[in-house]
């Protein structure tokens, strides 16, 4: 990485709390007004299509989501789902979110998914039960 990044004592809350209490699936992460600290933008149990609307149209983010879904044998499963959201109109800073992704890989070692998406097409709900199936 160019530059240490670092999350804020809300942001690893945050994380805490998606993994150990499961009260929600989602937190959203952006760089706060220090350089190279992630902090977290939206914490709660979102619908999918909740999720994809809360991204920005023309910023980075970093998602982590429990992406619930039910096998074809009918099991259902949770999967730990790591996202960068780099939309196409994306302001700058894509580095250091790309920094941050990579960090968070590190520090999520229970999410198993990782993706990058520029499109919300590419969050569609299919394609990310077919990733993490």
């Amino acid at each position: 990485m160019s530059s240490p990044i670092g999350l804020s004592e809300g942001s690893r809350d945050a994380l805490h709390h998606l993994r150990e209490t499961r009260e929600i699936n989602t937190v959203i992460l952006r760089f706060a007004d220090t350089p190279g600290v992630l902090v977290v933008e939206v914490e709660g149990n979102l619908t999918h299509d909740e999720l994809v609307s809360a991204l920005p149209a023309d910023q980075a983010r970093l998602v982590v989501h429990e992406l619930s879904f039910a096998t074809p044998e009918g099991a259902r499963r949770h999967e730990q789902l790591l996202i960068l959201w780099k939309p196409e109109d994306a302001e700058a800073q894509e580095e250091a979110y790309t920094d941050g992704y990579t960090a968070l890989k590190e520090y999520l070692p229970d999410a198993h998914v990782h993706l990058t998406a520029r499109r919300t097409q590419q969050l569609e709900y299919r394609r990310l039960v077919a990733l993490a199936s």
